[in-house]
C-alpha cells in the first residue's frame, strides 16, 4: 500500500456546520485539494497524533504485525486500548483495519500530514 499524505483541516465547529449546510444546499462546492478530514481544534489533532500514537504507527510500519495480539505484545498496550486507538485512527484515514479469519490487522495509510487552518470568521 502506498503511504499517503493526509490533508487535515482545522475549523471551529460552528463554521464547520455552516460549511456543511452550504455544501448540502449546493451553495458551496469543496475544491479538489481541500482537506477531507476536519477537526475542531489543534488540540484535537494533537490528541489523535500524540507521541504515543505516533510510536504506535511506527511499530506497525516497522514490524507489520499480523494481529492485534501481536501488536499488543510489541507495544505493551492493553488490547482494549489498542482497539479503541486504532478505530479512532481508522476513522481519520490514518490506518486501515481489516479482518482476516477473525483477526484484526492494522495497516498504516498515512505518515505525513498537511494541516490547514485559520482564525475563521473574525467579526
Amino acid at each position: 500500500m502506498k503511504l499517503e499524505t493526509l490533508r487535515v483541516g482545522i475549523m471551529p465547529l460552528q463554521q464547520y456546520k455552516k460549511r456543511t449546510i452550504a455544501i448540502a444546499k449546493g451553495e458551496y462546492t469543496p475544491k479538489k485539494d481541500e482537506p477531507k478530514i476536519w477537526l475542531e481544534s489543534l488540540k484535537s489533532m494533537a490528541q489523535i497524533l500524540s507521541n504515543e500514537n505516533q510510536e504506535l504507527l511506527k511499530v506497525i510500519l516497522i514490524n507489520n504485525p499480523k494481529s492485534l495480539a501481536e501488536l499488543e505484545k510489541l507495544t505493551g498496550r492493553a488490547k482494549s486500548n489498542l482497539s479503541r486507538t486504532l478505530k479512532t485512527l481508522q476513522r481519520y484515514g490514518i490506518v486501515d483495519l481489516t479482518k482476516e479469519k477473525n483477526t484484526l490487522i492494522a495497516e498504516v495509510r498515512a505518515t505525513n500530514f498537511k494541516v490547514e487552518f485559520g482564525l475563521g470568521e473574525v467579526a
